[in-house]
């Protein structure tokens, strides 16, 4: 298959949009989370969306299906909690490996799929690597404020785990994302930096970052800046934003890591910010008009969505993107 650096060197790529929301419109009951292997198991696991890649496999392979025939040239593997550290809360630390090995073959074979029928527009698979429901730079208690709820060798040795099964299952890039402590992505980078030494790989990196809120930071107090510097020691293909906030919102901080970067940009918005209910409003045309001025302005290598998109904001941001040339990336010293 074609390098993905080289293909980025002349192409906007389209990564897939959002998993969760795409998993809710099936409406799986606790005994479709359980299926056969888990039936017995001894809490509730509905919700855990992560194990539906072992126990409704036929389910996540249709939802890549989908953002592959909307135009998405990456799909992410459904391993966004597929940490010992997360999977903690079912209890199901013991099946990390098998999550993320059975959830990169299910995207693995539905891309080469793709690819096997149009070899002109290749299409990759993404490991998904989530930030972990704790934080390594702030303590979770305000009456205890050196407090932490993990380590950084706590995270190092559950991402390791990760990446190695991810990597077993097939995956052509890592994706480390909705990144809110960069401490935490740390860990994630240096457990990849092992893997790839002890493999004597040179898989691709991309790293995305969560701007929490107006305030331009990071939950950790970061901004985009401080961000980008914190890691620029890391060999990257892509650093960007994701999660969080919409396209619009999302503009400013795009510009920052253009200016400041020569690394390549990538971008998946939410559509638009959450309304009363916790639902998306954005319509795929309304996202990917304000996407246009990511192209406008020349900010992005990689463009896709996060919480609320469907495929057919997919296929709406696909549609226009084509038209459009990669960010060229300029001679700054990173």
């Amino acid at each position: 298959m074609e390098d993905i650096r080289k293909i980025l060197e002349n192409k906007i790529l389209v990564l897939d949009g959002a998993m969760g929301t795409m998993i809710q419109q099936y409406k799986f009951t606790e005994e479709d989370y359980r299926g056969e292997k888990f039936k017995d198991f001894h809490i509730s696991v509905k919700g855990n969306n992560d194990m539906l890649s072992i126990t409704q496999p036929e389910a996540i392979k249709e939802i890549h299906a989908k953002y592959l025939e909307a135009g998405a040239d990456i799909i992410e593997t459904n391993t966004f909690s597929s940490t010992t550290i997360a999977m903690a809360d079912y209890e199901m630390e013991d099946f990390v490996y098998e999550l993320n090995f059975q959830s990169a073959k299910i995207a693995k074979e539905i891309a080469n799929e793709f690819t096997a029928k149009n070899p002109n527009k290749p299409r990759f698979v993404a490991g998904s690597i989530g930030p972990t429901n704790r934080t390594a730079s702030m303590s979770p208690d305000v009456n205890d404020p050196g407090f932490r709820a993990v380590s950084f060798n706590d995270l190092r040795i559950a991402y390791k785990q990760q990446v190695e099964a991810l990597i077993d299952g097939g995956v052509d890039v890592l994706l480390v994302e909705t990144v809110f402590d960069t401490l935490n992505a740390k860990a994630a980078l240096f457990a990849i930096e092992e893997v790839k030494d002890q493999r004597n790989i040179d898989i691709p990196i991309m790293l995305s970052g969560t701007i929490t809120d107006a305030s331009g930071r990071t939950l950790s107090g970061q901004t985009a800046e401080a961000f980008l510097i914190s890691v620029a020691h890391i060999p990257l293909l892509t650093i960007g934003f994701n999660c969080a906030l919409g396209a619009k919102q999302l503009t400013p901080h795009l510009e920052v890591l253009a200016k400041k970067s020569n690394l390549k940009i990538s971008a998946h918005p939410n559509a638009g910010l959450p309304n009363a209910f916790g639902e998306y409003d954005e319509s795929p045309e309304m996202m990917a008009a304000q996407i246009k001025e990511y192209l406008d302005k020349n900010l992005i290598n990689i463009i896709g969505g996060c919480c609320g998109t469907t495929p057919a904001h997919i296929k709406a941001i696909a549609d226009m993107v084509k038209d459009f040339k990669p960010r060229l990336v300029s001679e700054v010293d990173n």
